[in-house]
Protein backbone atom coordinates (compact mmCIF):
# COMPACT_ATOMS: atom_id res chain seq x y z
CA UNK A 1 0.00 0.00 0.00
CA UNK A 2 2.85 2.40 0.80
CA UNK A 3 4.18 1.99 -2.73
CA UNK A 4 1.03 3.60 -4.10
CA UNK A 5 1.80 6.83 -2.25
CA UNK A 6 5.32 7.25 -3.62
CA UNK A 7 5.64 9.75 -6.49
CA UNK A 8 6.44 8.32 -9.90
CA UNK A 9 10.10 8.68 -10.70
CA UNK A 10 10.07 7.26 -14.21
CA UNK A 11 11.26 9.67 -16.88
CA UNK A 12 9.00 11.60 -19.18
CA UNK A 13 8.29 10.30 -22.66
CA UNK A 14 10.28 11.60 -25.62
CA UNK A 15 8.20 12.57 -28.65
CA UNK A 16 10.93 13.92 -30.92
CA UNK A 17 12.91 17.10 -31.44
CA UNK A 18 11.35 20.25 -32.81
CA UNK A 19 12.77 21.65 -36.03
CA UNK A 20 14.50 25.03 -35.79
CA UNK A 21 12.06 27.94 -35.99
CA UNK A 22 12.15 31.70 -35.59
CA UNK A 23 9.15 34.02 -35.52
CA UNK A 24 8.42 37.55 -34.30
CA UNK A 25 7.87 38.10 -30.59
CA UNK A 26 5.27 40.55 -29.24
CA UNK A 27 8.05 43.15 -28.83
CA UNK A 28 8.93 42.87 -32.53
CA UNK A 29 12.15 40.93 -31.92
CA UNK A 30 13.03 37.62 -33.61
CA UNK A 31 12.41 34.72 -31.25
CA UNK A 32 12.66 30.99 -31.70
CA UNK A 33 14.22 27.72 -30.70
CA UNK A 34 17.66 29.31 -30.40
CA UNK A 35 16.43 31.75 -27.72
CA UNK A 36 14.78 28.88 -25.83
CA UNK A 37 17.84 26.63 -25.87
CA UNK A 38 18.87 25.56 -22.39
CA UNK A 39 15.43 26.24 -20.84
CA UNK A 40 12.46 23.92 -20.50
CA UNK A 41 9.30 25.53 -21.84
CA UNK A 42 5.57 25.15 -22.34
CA UNK A 43 3.83 25.96 -25.63
CA UNK A 44 0.22 26.64 -26.46
CA UNK A 45 -1.62 27.77 -29.59
CA UNK A 46 -4.03 30.70 -29.54
CA UNK A 47 -5.32 33.72 -31.45
CA UNK A 48 -6.30 37.05 -29.96
CA UNK A 49 -9.74 37.42 -31.55
CA UNK A 50 -10.84 33.92 -30.59
CA UNK A 51 -14.19 34.03 -28.77
CA UNK A 52 -14.20 30.48 -27.43
CA UNK A 53 -11.33 28.30 -26.18
CA UNK A 54 -8.39 30.75 -26.42
CA UNK A 55 -9.35 33.05 -23.53
CA UNK A 56 -9.63 30.02 -21.23
CA UNK A 57 -6.46 28.43 -22.68
CA UNK A 58 -4.59 31.70 -22.06
CA UNK A 59 -5.99 32.01 -18.51
CA UNK A 60 -4.66 28.52 -17.79
CA UNK A 61 -1.23 29.55 -19.12
CA UNK A 62 -1.40 32.65 -16.88
CA UNK A 63 -2.21 30.41 -13.90
CA UNK A 64 0.76 28.19 -14.82
CA UNK A 65 2.95 31.31 -14.91
CA UNK A 66 1.87 32.14 -11.32
CA UNK A 67 2.12 28.55 -10.07
CA UNK A 68 5.69 28.18 -11.37
CA UNK A 69 6.96 31.58 -10.22
CA UNK A 70 8.91 29.91 -7.40
CA UNK A 71 11.16 28.09 -9.86
CA UNK A 72 12.33 31.41 -11.23
CA UNK A 73 12.57 32.44 -14.82
CA UNK A 74 13.96 29.14 -15.96
CA UNK A 75 10.63 27.80 -17.26
CA UNK A 76 9.62 29.71 -20.39
CA UNK A 77 6.07 29.98 -21.72
CA UNK A 78 5.39 30.44 -25.43
CA UNK A 79 2.05 31.15 -27.11
CA UNK A 80 1.98 30.68 -30.88
CA UNK A 81 -0.63 32.65 -32.83
CA UNK A 82 -2.56 30.55 -35.33
CA UNK A 83 -3.96 33.78 -36.85
CA UNK A 84 -0.68 35.59 -37.56
CA UNK A 85 -1.96 37.96 -40.23
CA UNK A 86 -4.31 39.55 -37.69
CA UNK A 87 -2.10 39.01 -34.63
CA UNK A 88 0.52 41.69 -35.11
CA UNK A 89 3.17 42.26 -32.42
CA UNK A 90 1.11 45.24 -31.21
CA UNK A 91 -2.04 43.11 -30.81
CA UNK A 92 -0.04 40.39 -29.09
CA UNK A 93 1.46 42.96 -26.69
CA UNK A 94 -2.01 44.19 -25.73
CA UNK A 95 -3.29 40.61 -25.36
CA UNK A 96 -0.28 39.66 -23.23
CA UNK A 97 -0.84 42.67 -20.96
CA UNK A 98 -4.54 41.81 -20.55
CA UNK A 99 -3.53 38.37 -19.32
CA UNK A 100 -0.75 39.50 -16.99
CA UNK A 101 2.04 37.92 -19.02
CA UNK A 102 5.52 38.51 -17.67
CA UNK A 103 7.56 39.25 -20.83
CA UNK A 104 10.71 37.86 -19.19
CA UNK A 105 9.06 34.42 -19.14
CA UNK A 106 6.12 34.45 -21.56
CA UNK A 107 6.50 35.11 -25.27
CA UNK A 108 3.73 35.49 -27.85
CA UNK A 109 4.81 34.67 -31.40
CA UNK A 110 3.52 35.65 -34.81
CA UNK A 111 4.96 35.44 -38.30
CA UNK A 112 4.43 33.97 -41.71
CA UNK A 113 1.30 31.77 -41.73
CA UNK A 114 2.82 28.90 -43.72
CA UNK A 115 5.97 28.82 -41.57
CA UNK A 116 3.88 28.86 -38.39
CA UNK A 117 1.65 26.11 -39.72
CA UNK A 118 4.73 24.07 -40.63
CA UNK A 119 6.07 24.39 -37.09
CA UNK A 120 2.74 23.77 -35.35
CA UNK A 121 1.59 20.87 -37.54
CA UNK A 122 4.94 19.40 -38.63
CA UNK A 123 6.97 20.07 -35.49
CA UNK A 124 4.52 20.01 -32.58
CA UNK A 125 2.15 17.55 -34.33
CA UNK A 126 -0.79 19.79 -33.42
CA UNK A 127 -3.81 20.72 -35.53
CA UNK A 128 -3.90 24.18 -37.12
CA UNK A 129 -5.73 25.55 -40.09
CA UNK A 130 -8.59 27.46 -41.57
CA UNK A 131 -11.74 26.06 -43.13
CA UNK A 132 -12.38 28.18 -46.21
CA UNK A 133 -10.54 31.18 -47.50
CA UNK A 134 -12.22 34.07 -45.68
CA UNK A 135 -9.56 35.66 -43.42
CA UNK A 136 -12.23 37.54 -41.47
CA UNK A 137 -14.22 34.41 -40.62
CA UNK A 138 -12.97 33.78 -37.08
CA UNK A 139 -15.12 30.66 -36.77
CA UNK A 140 -13.17 29.03 -39.62
CA UNK A 141 -9.89 29.02 -37.64
CA UNK A 142 -9.06 25.79 -35.82
CA UNK A 143 -6.15 24.63 -33.67
CA UNK A 144 -5.20 22.11 -31.02
CA UNK A 145 -6.02 22.72 -27.38
CA UNK A 146 -3.14 20.86 -25.77
CA UNK A 147 -0.20 22.35 -23.93
CA UNK A 148 3.14 20.96 -25.09
CA UNK A 149 6.08 20.55 -22.71
CA UNK A 150 9.53 20.89 -24.30
CA UNK A 151 12.88 20.22 -22.63
CA UNK A 152 16.14 22.20 -22.72
CA UNK A 153 17.26 20.52 -25.94
CA UNK A 154 14.05 21.22 -27.89
CA UNK A 155 12.59 17.74 -27.47
CA UNK A 156 8.86 17.35 -26.83
CA UNK A 157 8.30 15.64 -23.49
CA UNK A 158 4.54 15.75 -23.08
CA UNK A 159 1.09 16.74 -24.35
CA UNK A 160 -1.56 17.93 -21.88
CA UNK A 161 -5.22 18.54 -22.65
CA UNK A 162 -5.98 22.09 -21.49
CA UNK A 163 -9.63 21.18 -20.99
CA UNK A 164 -8.80 18.68 -18.22
CA UNK A 165 -7.67 20.19 -14.93
CA UNK A 166 -5.84 17.01 -13.93
CA UNK A 167 -3.79 17.20 -17.16
CA UNK A 168 -2.94 20.85 -16.45
CA UNK A 169 -1.85 19.91 -12.92
CA UNK A 170 0.28 17.07 -14.35
CA UNK A 171 1.86 19.62 -16.74
CA UNK A 172 2.80 21.86 -13.82
CA UNK A 173 4.33 18.92 -11.98
CA UNK A 174 6.23 17.66 -15.05
CA UNK A 175 7.50 21.16 -15.92
CA UNK A 176 8.83 21.65 -12.41
CA UNK A 177 10.42 18.22 -12.61
CA UNK A 178 12.22 19.17 -15.85
CA UNK A 179 13.50 22.38 -14.27
CA UNK A 180 14.75 20.67 -11.12
CA UNK A 181 16.26 17.65 -12.90
CA UNK A 182 18.20 19.74 -15.41
CA UNK A 183 16.63 17.82 -18.33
Amino acid sequence: MVGLLRPRQDSLERYGKLPAFSFTRQDGQPFGLKQLEGRPWVANFIFTRCPTICPVFTQKMARLQKQTADIGGELALVSFSVDPKYDTPERLTAYAARHGANPARWSFLTGDYEQLKGTVVGGFKMAMGREGGDEDDVASIFHGSHFVLVDRTGEIRGYYNSEHDDDVERLRHDAERLVRSGE
